[in-house]
């Protein structure tokens, strides 16, 4: 889904060019800072001629359909109007590269109530209604997006289960068996024959960030919680606060605002390992056999 107001550029002759067609033919770029901190894409802060600045990141022209992902998932979260998400402007490709042009975030100073505030925040976004991405009770997303470089496929399937068994687990296990052993591959295969036993379907279809870790949010220019680099898809917001567990976990404010929610439902601890099994089986698949020990260390629980 992309919004009215982001232009699609295919083919611009230039990144200057790119950026004329969105800022107006006048503008022109005055300088392009390199920005650290990603393994996937180039970023960089464009000071424009008219003094405003912008956010890029660039890949190469063969990976266009990450910055089309991209752009898709955080128009779907802006669309919630619950949480901060940088607007973004256009996506594309020039000459050899694709692009993804959005606006340059000042950061801000962290707010005394920020993580009881990034609880609600989140809460809200996950109660609210997603009949703007598809009108019926059904989990998946608008198209097939990624996870980190990890293809992420989103068809639609009309139980939650279903879906994060069909379109999670077993597309990460299909990948992972060359690095699994066959008693792990066994022990995947049989909890996801049983996974109805586990896990549960919730209340309501729930629009998720998809890879909710410490490095993709910031604190924006209100002091408050912005998110950035999702891996959108309608489905359980269990999955989302799972994932905000796997590595170190946020502070206990956040959590305790976000349960006064009510979306977690009884038994989420017991379900917990299985939702990030997603997550560390990509890892495995994205990173290598590091990961190994963590999948097993979850699966000799079922």
């Amino acid at each position: 889904m992309i919004g009215d107001g982001m232009e699609v550029i295919s083919d611009a002759g230039s990144l200057n060019d790119a950026v004329q067609r969105v800022y107006g033919s006048e503008i022109t770029i005055l300088e392009k800072r390199p920005v650290t901190g990603g393994d996937i894409n180039e970023a960089y802060f464009l000071i424009l001629s008219n003094g405003q600045k912008a956010f890029l990141k660039e890949n190469t022209k063969d990976n266009a359909g990450f910055f089309k992902a991209e752009a898709s998932g955080l128009e779907a979260l802006s669309q919630s109007g619950k949480i901060g998400v940088p607007s973004v402007h256009a996506y594309g490709t020039y000459e050899k590269k694709s692009f993804l042009l959005m606006d340059c975030l000042e950061a801000g100073r962290m707010k005394k109530s920020f993580w009881e505030d990034f609880g609600h925040s989140l809460a809200a976004v996950h109660k609210s209604s997603v009949a703007f991405l598809y009108p019926e009770k059904k989990y998946g997303f608008t198209d097939d997006n990624y996870i980190g470089a990890g293809f992420q496929k989103n068809t639609w399937n009309d139980s939650w289960i279903g879906f994060f068994r069909d379109c999670r687990i077993l597309p990460q296990l299909n990948r992972a068996k060359r690095m699994l052993p066959a008693k792990d591959i066994a022990r995947i295969e049989r909890l996801m024959e049983h996974l109805d036993e586990y896990l549960i379907e919730p209340d309501q279809p729930s629009l998720l960030h998809g890879d909710l870790w410490s490095g993709n949010f910031v604190v924006g220019p209100d002091g408050k919680s912005w998110l950035i680099d999702p891996a959108a898809y309608i489905g359980n917001a269990e999955a989302d606060i799972a994932m905000t567990e796997l590595f170190g976990g946020f502070s206990e404010a956040f959590y305790f605002a976000y349960r006064e929610s009510g979306l977690l439902q009884q038994g989420y601890e017991d379900r917990r390992d299985i939702y990030n099994l997603y997550h560390l089986l990509n890892h495995l698949n994205s990173f290598g056999e590091s990961y190994l020990y963590a999948v097993e260390h979850i699966i000799t629980r079922f």
